[in-house]
Protein backbone atom coordinates (compact mmCIF):
# COMPACT_ATOMS: atom_id res chain seq x y z
CA UNK A 1 0.00 0.00 0.00
CA UNK A 2 2.79 2.41 0.90
CA UNK A 3 4.61 1.58 -2.31
CA UNK A 4 1.45 2.28 -4.29
CA UNK A 5 1.16 5.72 -2.70
CA UNK A 6 4.78 6.46 -3.57
CA UNK A 7 4.14 5.40 -7.16
CA UNK A 8 1.36 7.99 -7.46
CA UNK A 9 4.04 10.56 -6.71
CA UNK A 10 7.03 9.15 -8.58
CA UNK A 11 5.29 7.95 -11.75
CA UNK A 12 2.04 9.90 -12.04
CA UNK A 13 3.54 13.16 -10.81
CA UNK A 14 1.16 14.03 -7.98
CA UNK A 15 2.95 16.19 -5.40
CA UNK A 16 1.59 14.13 -2.50
CA UNK A 17 -0.64 11.19 -1.69
CA UNK A 18 -2.30 10.31 1.59
CA UNK A 19 -4.57 7.44 2.52
CA UNK A 20 -6.43 5.74 5.36
CA UNK A 21 -7.36 2.07 5.24
CA UNK A 22 -9.84 0.43 7.60
CA UNK A 23 -9.85 -3.33 8.09
CA UNK A 24 -12.75 -5.59 9.02
CA UNK A 25 -11.67 -5.24 12.66
CA UNK A 26 -12.14 -1.47 12.49
CA UNK A 27 -8.43 -0.69 12.84
CA UNK A 28 -7.19 2.09 10.57
CA UNK A 29 -3.76 2.42 8.99
CA UNK A 30 -2.49 5.72 7.58
CA UNK A 31 -0.13 6.26 4.65
CA UNK A 32 1.59 9.30 3.17
CA UNK A 33 3.95 9.88 0.26
CA UNK A 34 5.50 12.84 -1.49
CA UNK A 35 5.78 16.43 -0.31
CA UNK A 36 3.14 18.42 1.52
CA UNK A 37 4.50 21.79 0.39
CA UNK A 38 6.62 22.03 -2.76
CA UNK A 39 8.01 25.42 -1.70
CA UNK A 40 9.27 24.37 1.73
CA UNK A 41 9.60 20.60 1.35
CA UNK A 42 7.38 20.06 4.39
CA UNK A 43 6.17 16.53 5.06
CA UNK A 44 2.65 15.39 4.22
CA UNK A 45 0.59 15.50 7.42
CA UNK A 46 -0.81 12.11 8.40
CA UNK A 47 -4.57 12.14 7.85
CA UNK A 48 -4.33 15.74 6.67
CA UNK A 49 -7.37 17.70 5.59
CA UNK A 50 -8.20 17.81 1.88
CA UNK A 51 -11.02 19.20 -0.20
CA UNK A 52 -13.46 16.32 -0.67
CA UNK A 53 -14.80 17.37 -4.06
CA UNK A 54 -17.65 15.16 -5.22
CA UNK A 55 -17.45 12.83 -2.23
CA UNK A 56 -19.69 15.62 -0.93
CA UNK A 57 -22.47 14.25 -3.17
CA UNK A 58 -22.78 11.16 -1.00
CA UNK A 59 -23.29 13.40 2.06
CA UNK A 60 -25.80 15.54 0.15
CA UNK A 61 -27.77 12.52 -1.05
CA UNK A 62 -27.84 11.17 2.52
CA UNK A 63 -29.35 14.44 3.78
CA UNK A 64 -32.05 14.33 1.09
CA UNK A 65 -32.79 10.68 1.90
CA UNK A 66 -33.14 11.52 5.59
CA UNK A 67 -35.79 14.04 4.56
CA UNK A 68 -37.44 11.27 2.51
CA UNK A 69 -37.49 9.10 5.62
CA UNK A 70 -39.10 11.95 7.55
CA UNK A 71 -41.84 12.25 4.95
CA UNK A 72 -40.77 15.74 3.89
CA UNK A 73 -39.54 14.78 0.40
CA UNK A 74 -40.68 12.13 -2.08
CA UNK A 75 -38.11 10.62 -4.42
CA UNK A 76 -40.47 10.31 -7.37
CA UNK A 77 -42.01 13.76 -6.97
CA UNK A 78 -41.03 16.39 -9.57
CA UNK A 79 -38.53 18.98 -8.39
CA UNK A 80 -41.17 21.49 -9.49
CA UNK A 81 -43.16 20.58 -6.38
CA UNK A 82 -40.41 21.85 -4.10
CA UNK A 83 -38.78 24.56 -6.25
CA UNK A 84 -41.67 25.87 -8.36
CA UNK A 85 -40.79 27.81 -11.50
CA UNK A 86 -37.04 27.42 -11.01
CA UNK A 87 -36.05 24.59 -13.37
CA UNK A 88 -36.78 25.90 -16.87
CA UNK A 89 -34.80 26.02 -20.10
CA UNK A 90 -34.33 24.64 -23.60
CA UNK A 91 -35.76 21.14 -23.27
CA UNK A 92 -35.71 21.55 -19.47
CA UNK A 93 -38.89 21.33 -17.42
CA UNK A 94 -38.98 20.86 -13.65
CA UNK A 95 -42.34 19.10 -13.97
CA UNK A 96 -40.55 16.19 -15.68
CA UNK A 97 -37.45 15.89 -13.48
CA UNK A 98 -37.87 13.98 -10.23
CA UNK A 99 -35.81 14.16 -7.06
CA UNK A 100 -34.60 10.63 -7.89
CA UNK A 101 -33.42 11.83 -11.33
CA UNK A 102 -31.30 14.48 -9.63
CA UNK A 103 -29.65 12.16 -7.10
CA UNK A 104 -29.18 9.44 -9.74
CA UNK A 105 -27.76 11.71 -12.49
CA UNK A 106 -30.56 10.76 -14.89
CA UNK A 107 -32.12 14.25 -15.14
CA UNK A 108 -30.58 15.31 -18.44
CA UNK A 109 -29.59 18.64 -16.91
CA UNK A 110 -26.42 20.13 -18.45
CA UNK A 111 -23.39 20.55 -16.19
CA UNK A 112 -22.55 24.14 -15.26
CA UNK A 113 -18.87 23.34 -14.61
CA UNK A 114 -17.76 23.72 -18.23
CA UNK A 115 -19.15 27.27 -18.23
CA UNK A 116 -16.77 28.23 -15.40
CA UNK A 117 -13.80 28.07 -17.80
CA UNK A 118 -10.64 25.98 -17.85
CA UNK A 119 -8.23 28.22 -15.92
CA UNK A 120 -8.69 27.49 -12.18
CA UNK A 121 -6.65 30.54 -11.19
CA UNK A 122 -9.07 32.88 -12.96
CA UNK A 123 -11.93 31.91 -10.62
CA UNK A 124 -10.15 30.82 -7.44
CA UNK A 125 -11.35 33.90 -5.52
CA UNK A 126 -14.81 34.17 -7.08
CA UNK A 127 -17.81 33.61 -4.85
CA UNK A 128 -20.68 31.83 -6.59
CA UNK A 129 -24.20 31.83 -5.25
CA UNK A 130 -25.89 28.47 -6.00
CA UNK A 131 -28.35 30.31 -8.23
CA UNK A 132 -25.42 31.66 -10.29
CA UNK A 133 -24.35 28.10 -11.09
CA UNK A 134 -27.90 27.07 -11.84
CA UNK A 135 -28.23 29.99 -14.27
CA UNK A 136 -25.07 28.83 -16.08
CA UNK A 137 -26.57 25.36 -16.45
CA UNK A 138 -30.06 26.43 -17.51
CA UNK A 139 -28.66 28.66 -20.25
CA UNK A 140 -27.64 25.43 -22.02
CA UNK A 141 -29.84 22.90 -23.80
CA UNK A 142 -30.95 19.71 -22.01
CA UNK A 143 -28.61 16.80 -22.65
CA UNK A 144 -31.47 14.26 -22.92
CA UNK A 145 -34.99 13.60 -21.68
CA UNK A 146 -35.25 12.83 -17.94
CA UNK A 147 -34.71 9.15 -17.22
CA UNK A 148 -33.42 8.34 -20.72
CA UNK A 149 -29.83 7.65 -19.65
CA UNK A 150 -27.16 8.32 -17.02
CA UNK A 151 -24.88 11.33 -17.32
CA UNK A 152 -22.96 12.95 -14.50
CA UNK A 153 -23.88 16.59 -13.86
CA UNK A 154 -22.92 18.72 -10.89
CA UNK A 155 -26.05 20.78 -11.54
CA UNK A 156 -28.14 17.93 -10.12
CA UNK A 157 -26.56 18.35 -6.71
CA UNK A 158 -26.77 22.14 -6.68
CA UNK A 159 -30.52 21.59 -7.04
CA UNK A 160 -30.44 18.94 -4.32
CA UNK A 161 -28.87 21.49 -1.99
CA UNK A 162 -31.51 24.08 -2.88
CA UNK A 163 -34.16 21.43 -2.25
CA UNK A 164 -32.80 20.81 1.25
CA UNK A 165 -32.80 24.52 2.02
CA UNK A 166 -36.36 24.97 0.78
CA UNK A 167 -37.74 22.01 2.73
CA UNK A 168 -35.87 22.67 5.98
CA UNK A 169 -35.80 26.46 5.91
CA UNK A 170 -32.14 26.35 6.97
CA UNK A 171 -28.75 26.81 5.23
CA UNK A 172 -27.53 23.65 3.55
CA UNK A 173 -24.21 23.67 5.40
CA UNK A 174 -26.05 23.73 8.71
CA UNK A 175 -28.15 20.71 7.73
CA UNK A 176 -25.19 18.62 6.53
CA UNK A 177 -23.36 19.47 9.76
CA UNK A 178 -26.30 18.75 12.07
CA UNK A 179 -27.45 15.60 10.31
CA UNK A 180 -24.20 13.93 9.20
CA UNK A 181 -20.96 15.48 10.43
CA UNK A 182 -21.77 15.90 14.12
CA UNK A 183 -23.69 12.64 14.75
CA UNK A 184 -20.88 10.58 13.19
CA UNK A 185 -18.17 12.42 15.09
CA UNK A 186 -16.36 13.54 11.94
CA UNK A 187 -14.15 15.93 13.90
CA UNK A 188 -11.93 16.88 10.95
CA UNK A 189 -14.76 17.43 8.45
CA UNK A 190 -16.46 20.78 8.03
CA UNK A 191 -18.58 22.88 5.71
CA UNK A 192 -16.62 26.03 4.75
CA UNK A 193 -18.38 29.28 5.55
CA UNK A 194 -19.38 31.77 2.86
CA UNK A 195 -16.21 33.27 1.43
CA UNK A 196 -13.89 30.96 3.41
CA UNK A 197 -10.92 30.17 1.19
CA UNK A 198 -8.33 28.56 3.44
CA UNK A 199 -8.23 25.07 5.00
CA UNK A 200 -8.52 25.17 8.79
CA UNK A 201 -6.43 22.21 9.97
CA UNK A 202 -3.14 20.52 9.08
CA UNK A 203 -3.18 19.83 5.35
CA UNK A 204 -0.96 19.20 2.36
CA UNK A 205 -1.06 22.05 -0.13
CA UNK A 206 -3.07 21.54 -3.30
CA UNK A 207 -1.73 22.30 -6.76
CA UNK A 208 -3.13 23.11 -10.18
CA UNK A 209 -1.90 24.16 -13.60
CA UNK A 210 -3.34 26.81 -15.89
CA UNK A 211 -3.15 24.34 -18.78
CA UNK A 212 -3.14 20.51 -18.77
CA UNK A 213 0.25 19.18 -17.73
CA UNK A 214 1.65 22.68 -17.19
CA UNK A 215 3.75 23.94 -14.27
CA UNK A 216 2.13 23.24 -10.91
CA UNK A 217 1.15 26.23 -8.79
CA UNK A 218 -0.29 26.39 -5.27
CA UNK A 219 -4.10 26.66 -5.35
CA UNK A 220 -4.79 25.64 -1.75
CA UNK A 221 -6.48 28.96 -1.09
CA UNK A 222 -9.68 28.67 -3.10
CA UNK A 223 -13.33 29.70 -2.78
CA UNK A 224 -15.12 26.32 -2.94
CA UNK A 225 -18.54 27.88 -3.54
CA UNK A 226 -18.02 26.88 -7.18
CA UNK A 227 -18.82 23.35 -6.02
CA UNK A 228 -21.29 23.99 -3.12
CA UNK A 229 -23.57 20.97 -2.41
CA UNK A 230 -21.86 19.11 -5.26
CA UNK A 231 -18.36 19.30 -3.78
CA UNK A 232 -17.55 21.90 -1.11
CA UNK A 233 -16.71 19.77 1.98
CA UNK A 234 -13.29 19.66 3.62
CA UNK A 235 -12.45 16.32 5.24
CA UNK A 236 -9.72 13.72 5.87
CA UNK A 237 -9.13 10.16 4.65
CA UNK A 238 -10.07 8.76 8.07
CA UNK A 239 -13.31 10.72 8.18
CA UNK A 240 -14.23 9.49 4.69
CA UNK A 241 -13.67 5.91 5.86
CA UNK A 242 -15.87 6.57 8.88
CA UNK A 243 -18.65 8.18 6.82
CA UNK A 244 -18.92 5.48 4.15
CA UNK A 245 -18.66 2.69 6.74
CA UNK A 246 -21.40 4.29 8.84
CA UNK A 247 -23.55 4.84 5.77
CA UNK A 248 -23.38 1.20 4.69
CA UNK A 249 -23.72 0.07 8.30
CA UNK A 250 -27.10 1.71 8.71
CA UNK A 251 -26.03 4.52 11.05
CA UNK A 252 -27.07 7.33 8.70
CA UNK A 253 -30.25 6.12 6.99
CA UNK A 254 -33.08 3.77 7.83
CA UNK A 255 -33.20 0.51 5.88
CA UNK A 256 -35.77 1.68 3.31
CA UNK A 257 -33.77 4.78 2.36
CA UNK A 258 -30.46 2.87 2.30
CA UNK A 259 -32.06 0.39 -0.09
CA UNK A 260 -33.09 3.27 -2.36
CA UNK A 261 -29.58 4.73 -2.18
CA UNK A 262 -27.96 1.42 -3.18
CA UNK A 263 -30.37 0.63 -6.05
CA UNK A 264 -28.27 1.35 -9.10
CA UNK A 265 -28.31 2.05 -12.82
CA UNK A 266 -25.37 1.50 -15.22
CA UNK A 267 -23.04 4.50 -15.16
CA UNK A 268 -21.75 4.47 -18.72
CA UNK A 269 -18.99 7.00 -19.17
CA UNK A 270 -18.04 7.08 -15.48
CA UNK A 271 -14.32 7.63 -14.78
CA UNK A 272 -13.93 4.14 -13.29
CA UNK A 273 -14.76 1.04 -15.35
CA UNK A 274 -17.84 -1.15 -14.83
CA UNK A 275 -19.50 1.41 -12.59
CA UNK A 276 -23.10 1.51 -11.44
CA UNK A 277 -24.63 4.52 -9.70
CA UNK A 278 -27.25 4.63 -7.00
CA UNK A 279 -28.35 7.84 -5.28
CA UNK A 280 -25.07 9.61 -4.62
CA UNK A 281 -23.06 6.37 -4.59
CA UNK A 282 -20.94 4.51 -7.11
CA UNK A 283 -20.82 0.72 -6.93
CA UNK A 284 -17.65 -0.91 -8.24
CA UNK A 285 -16.67 -4.57 -8.19
CA UNK A 286 -13.03 -4.72 -7.08
CA UNK A 287 -10.33 -7.09 -8.31
CA UNK A 288 -11.05 -9.47 -5.40
CA UNK A 289 -14.76 -9.65 -6.29
CA UNK A 290 -15.91 -7.43 -3.43
CA UNK A 291 -18.35 -4.58 -4.02
CA UNK A 292 -17.11 -1.13 -3.03
CA UNK A 293 -19.69 1.59 -2.39
CA UNK A 294 -18.29 5.10 -2.50
CA UNK A 295 -17.48 8.12 -4.59
CA UNK A 296 -14.68 10.06 -6.18
CA UNK A 297 -13.97 13.74 -5.79
CA UNK A 298 -12.21 16.29 -7.97
CA UNK A 299 -11.79 19.96 -7.12
CA UNK A 300 -8.81 22.11 -8.08
CA UNK A 301 -5.90 21.05 -5.88
CA UNK A 302 -7.22 17.69 -4.74
CA UNK A 303 -8.43 14.39 -6.20
CA UNK A 304 -9.87 11.61 -4.03
CA UNK A 305 -11.58 8.26 -4.15
CA UNK A 306 -13.13 6.59 -1.14
CA UNK A 307 -15.61 3.91 -0.23
CA UNK A 308 -16.54 1.00 1.98
CA UNK A 309 -17.68 -2.60 1.71
CA UNK A 310 -20.60 -4.21 3.46
CA UNK A 311 -18.23 -6.37 5.53
CA UNK A 312 -16.61 -3.38 7.23
CA UNK A 313 -13.60 -2.57 5.08
CA UNK A 314 -12.98 0.98 3.86
CA UNK A 315 -10.31 2.99 2.10
CA UNK A 316 -9.76 6.58 1.08
CA UNK A 317 -6.94 7.86 -1.13
CA UNK A 318 -6.25 11.53 -1.82
CA UNK A 319 -3.69 13.22 -4.07
CA UNK A 320 -2.86 16.91 -4.17
CA UNK A 321 -3.58 17.77 -7.79
CA UNK A 322 -6.12 16.80 -10.41
CA UNK A 323 -5.08 14.27 -13.07
CA UNK A 324 -5.56 17.07 -15.63
CA UNK A 325 -2.89 19.09 -13.81
CA UNK A 326 -0.19 16.40 -13.90
CA UNK A 327 -0.88 14.97 -17.38
CA UNK A 328 -1.08 16.84 -20.69
CA UNK A 329 -2.95 14.24 -22.74
CA UNK A 330 -6.39 12.70 -22.04
CA UNK A 331 -4.91 9.19 -21.94
CA UNK A 332 -2.46 10.26 -19.24
CA UNK A 333 -5.20 11.95 -17.24
CA UNK A 334 -7.36 8.81 -17.40
CA UNK A 335 -4.42 6.64 -16.37
CA UNK A 336 -3.54 8.86 -13.38
CA UNK A 337 -7.17 8.86 -12.25
CA UNK A 338 -7.35 5.08 -12.62
CA UNK A 339 -4.20 4.66 -10.53
CA UNK A 340 -5.86 6.51 -7.62
CA UNK A 341 -8.81 4.12 -7.83
CA UNK A 342 -6.46 1.13 -8.22
CA UNK A 343 -4.81 2.00 -4.92
CA UNK A 344 -8.21 1.96 -3.21
CA UNK A 345 -8.79 -1.46 -4.81
CA UNK A 346 -5.43 -2.68 -3.50
CA UNK A 347 -6.11 -1.29 -0.03
CA UNK A 348 -9.46 -3.05 0.31
CA UNK A 349 -8.44 -6.31 -1.34
CA UNK A 350 -5.17 -6.81 0.53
Amino acid sequence: MGEGARTLVSEDGFPAALAAVQGRDGRVRDYTAGTGDLATGAAVPVNGQVRAGSNTKSFTAAVVLQLVGEGKVKLDEPIETYLPGLVRGDGIDGHRITVRNLLQHTSGLPDYVQALGLDPFAIRDTYYNPRDMLDLALSQKAAFAPGAKWQYSNTNYVLAGLLVEKVTGRPFGEEITRRIIQPLGLKDTYWPGAGERGIRGAHPKGYASAAPGGPLEDITRLDPSQAWAAGQLVTTPRDLDRFFSALLGGEVLDAAELTEMTTTVPAEGAPTPDSDYGLGLFRNTLSCGVELWGHGGSIHGYNTYSGATKDGRAAAVAVTALPSAVAAEPAGMMAANQHVFDLVDTAVCE
